[in-house]
């Protein structure tokens, strides 16, 4: 199924250049109001959106094309992803929208799509809307009489922080700890500390200024230098960092240390296992989560399920095998039991409500395993697969398994997103991880270059 404007979260690309324009989102809201037409009742579509300048136009563009083709917005401001993934299935819309690049800094920004069932749209559902959106003509307006109302739901943050606050069983008392939390100047940069507040945390809030410019930019999840730093120098508990749309979170230890979304897995599985709420007998996660993980749920008698790398692809195999628990080593942590995406507040709140129980300061709490030594190296390519199938890739890739044998793993693909090839190898001995990397990325044509 050839998609150009669709990729493997929604549609994202620098502001006002193609696909991110106000005249395609436009296009795309009316297209997926068509799409989800579902009968004669008034149709309804939530739409939220992180903390970016563009935001503003897009947002605007968007509810111009619903409104267009007869279906009314209800426009939620700033929340994270989650929370309309949540308000979408909560508010019965027939469809959901958020405006975010994630991860990405301010200049970019995309559309994410959500089902009344709360779940991003499968690949056929998006193609159906891509195809309306380049074929303009059989897009149907409404009638005068029949063009969509639009207004802000006011109570938007306050319906998901009860909800993030009711995923915590048996009433989560934060009492006596001290927590950093870094919004990365996001989407949850009000919603954030407000929960941790409520349930009794003393709470110091950093990332939490939004200018439209400084999403992401040199903090949150994915710069969590400032967030070390802080928790160090204020003599915290821990500290919790967020991305621009709060769907993952890194966590840091109270002596600095970063918690990646492998360990905040394992802990989350292990204290789960213990109660009873484990479901599909063991944990999802992709290729690149650190063979340390797989040994430690194997020790307790779990699995590791590997999937390709997309926290969509982990969720699919979590609702098709019946799993409740799976995530990202980036630390996407999806739980089915909570959200319909990977949520980083509600996971901050399951990993804190096992460090509460383990009675240990979080760099022992969140120490569910020694992560195998890894190392990943990225090398750009013109043709990604023509360099694999070069003989030269194929046979280090042979020779490399062959050194490493069963006490390491390789993984080379082609990265989704860039036109790179991502080499990763994990094994007991660092330096022969080390070693058999250089041997692939050395092997690579000079002409794929």
């Amino acid at each position: 199924m050839a998609r150009s404007l669709f990729g493997t979260d929604g549609v994202r690309g620098q502001a006002n250049a193609e696909p991110m324009t106000a005249e395609t989102a436009m296009r795309i809201g009316m297209a997926a109001g068509l799409v989800f037409n579902r009968g004669g009742h008034r149709h309804r579509v939530v739409i939220g959106k992180d903390t970016r300048l563009s935001g503003y136009m897009i947002e605007q563009a968007l509810t111009s094309g619903f409104l267009s083709v007869g279906v009314d917005v209800l426009l939620l401001g700033p929340l994270p992803t989650p929370a309309v993934g949540f308000l979408t299935r909560s508010m019965r819309a027939d469809v959901g929208v958020m405006i975010s690049a994630s991860h990405n800094p301010y200049q970019d920004n995309g559309i994410k799509l959500f089902g009344p069932d709360g779940f991003k749209l499968s690949d056929t559902v998006e193609h159906s809307i891509e195809q309306l959106v380049n074929s303009p003509a059989r897009i149907q307006l409404a009638a005068p009489s029949a063009i969509g109302r639009a207004k802000r739901l006011d109570d938007a943050e306050g319906r998901y922080i009860e909800a993030v606050k009711g995923s915590a069983r048996r009433r989560l008392d934060l009492s006596g700890l001290k927590i950093v939390v870094d919004c990365a100047n996001g989407a949850a940069y009000k919603v954030a500390p407000t929960v941790l507040w409520e349930l009794g945390a003393e709470v110091v809030a950093i990332g939490v200024s939004p200018d439209g410019f400084n999403i992401n930019a040199k903090c949150g999840s994915t710069h969590p230098q400032p967030l070390q730093d802080q928790v160090v120098a204020r003599g915290a508990d821990l500290g919790i960092a967020l991305d621009g749309d709060a769907d993952r979170l890194v966590m840091v230890c109270e002596k600095g240390r970063v918690i990646d979304g492998d360990q905040l897995m394992g802990t989350i599985a292990e204290r789960w296992r213990r109660d009873g709420r484990l479901s599909g007998g063991g944990v999802v996660a992709t290729v690149m989560s650190n063979l340390g993980l797989e040994r430690f749920v194997g020790v307790h008698g779990l699995r590791l399920v590997r999937t390709q790398v997309g926290d969509r692809y982990v969720l699919e195999r979590m609702r098709a095998d019946g799993f409740n628990l799976g995530g990202e080593q980036s630390g996407h942590i999806i739980m089915t039991d909570h959200a319909t995406t990977g949520d980083g507040l509600m996971a901050a709140l399951q990993a804190l409500s096992a460090l509460i129980k383990s009675r240990k300061p979080a760099s022992e709490a969140f120490r569910a395993f020694d992560p195998v030594p890894q190392l990943l190296k990225n090398v750009r390519v013109k043709d990604a697969s023509a360099a694999l199938n070069a003989t030269s890739v194929v046979a280090a890739i042979a020779a490399a398994e062959k050194r490493l044998g069963k006490s390491g793993r390789i993984l080379v693909r082609k990265s989704g997103t860039e036109p790179l090839i991502r080499v990763m190898a994990e094994g007991d001995d660092s330096e022969l991880v080390r070693k058999v990397v250089d041997q692939i990325v050395e092997a690579i044509p000079k002409q794929a270059a």
